[in-house]
């Protein structure tokens, strides 16, 4: 499940005059998030737009009663705030059926400094690029014997041969303006995914009664989050396709090239003049599936998503829209709406996860 929940603080009549301010509360919206979260009783969880505070205080305990643990990071302002206006920063969460799996090791990508890190003297890269706070979370997952629902004797021996699942959310800069910086924290967070994996592979070749030779395609990705992009959009096509052109427009010929192909040479993701991911990856929602994902009265789009390794992975079936006869038998104009907790949908995939050599294991995401 993938689902921006609306950060309280950004819930404001000035923007969506549209809903009841008793509909746009808190304290009334919360519920109705945790309703829809509990309903489709995901085993896997990717929130965005989530206040410190909320996961500390709502979230985090609610999810525990049902099976579930999680992680959090907010954005990296708040490393630089003090305590009372560090719980008001949102960030990104992911949860877990702790039945099904084991937390191995958590990351949190920081796109500011990789941007510092990475700027070579681009001015660029500098002003445009390291300004902004968006994260990307992962989450390194060992699967349980009892992600199992009926398992054999085979099964579970397939399983303990099984490479860790990755889980990463992300909530990409929103601002239309600057596709130039989605595009590159898109980029950071595959090389960023890409060293996570080929950590996770290091530990697979040296572990006992390791069957082959796991390489950087052995370790399933699932990637989900607010990536504020369109489907025709650069970060999407550098998603899909894993790779992108240097003079790709949405760079907007600024002076990233130097810094981007240092970054990418030094990960082994340059190749001609295109910068590349090595994740073999496609959406679980085909095209058209979702006419939107983000439904409020000046937008509605898609610019949520889940992609998921194709090589590991394989759909069985999505959550659909939001019925479009009701939505204009309530005249419903945007989101949130007394029945709708946020601007944005959730998403929902079923998938099932090839096991190593033969069998599969159904998983609920």
């Amino acid at each position: 499940m993938c689902y921006n929940v609306l950060c309280d603080k950004y819930a404001t009549r000035q923007v969506y005059g549209y809903c009841p301010s008793w509909a746009l509360s808190w304290e009334y919206r919360r519920k109705g998030i945790m309703d829809e979260i509990r309903h489709y009783s995901a085993d896997i969880i990717s929130l965005q737009e989530v206040e410190t505070e909320q996961f500390h205080g709502f979230f985090l305990p609610e999810l525990k009663r049902d099976g579930y643990d999680g992680i959090f990071s907010p954005k990296s302002r708040a490393k630089t705030m003090s305590e009372g206006d560090r719980k008001h920063v949102d960030g990104c969460a992911i949860f877990y059926r702790t039945n099904k799996f084991i937390l191995l090791k958590e990351h949190l990508v920081e796109f500011n400094q990789l941007a510092m890190a990475n700027a070579e003297g681009s001015d660029d890269m500098l002003n445009r690029v390291m300004t902004k706070d968006n994260i990307g979370l992962a989450a390194l997952l060992q699967i349980k014997d009892g992600a199992l629902d009926n398992a054999n004797l085979e099964g579970k021996g397939l399983l303990q041969q099984q490479a860790p699942l990755l889980v990463c959310t992300a909530h990409i800069h929103w601002d239309p303006e600057y596709c130039d910086v989605k595009l590159i924290q898109t980029m950071m967070l595959m090389r960023e995914l890409r060293s996570i994996v080929e950590e996770a592979v290091q530990v697979l070749r040296s572990a006992p009664h390791r069957r082959g030779n796991p390489d950087t395609g052995s370790v399933p990705l699932l990637l989900c989050g607010d990536m504020n992009s369109l489907p025709d959009s650069g970060v999407i096509e550098f998603l899909k396709t894993g790779h992108v052109s240097a003079d790709h427009p949405d760079f907007k010929e600024l002076g990233y090239k130097d810094c981007l192909r240092k970054m990418c040479i030094e990960s082994d993701s340059f190749v001609g003049s295109t910068y590349t991911h090595p994740f073999k990856i496609k959406e679980a929602y085909a095209d058209g599936v979702m006419p939107y994902t983000n439904y409020t009265f000046d937008f509605k789009g898609v610019i949520d998503y889940i992609f998921f390794s194709r090589q590991h992975l394989s759909v069985l079936g999505v959550l659909g829209p939001l019925d479009q006869q009701w939505l204009e038998e309530n005249k419903v104009v945007g989101c949130p709406h007394p029945h709708v907790p946020s601007d944005h949908l959730p998403l929902l995939a079923q998938l099932e996860l090839a096991l190593p050599s033969n069998g599969f294991v159904q998983q609920r995401r």
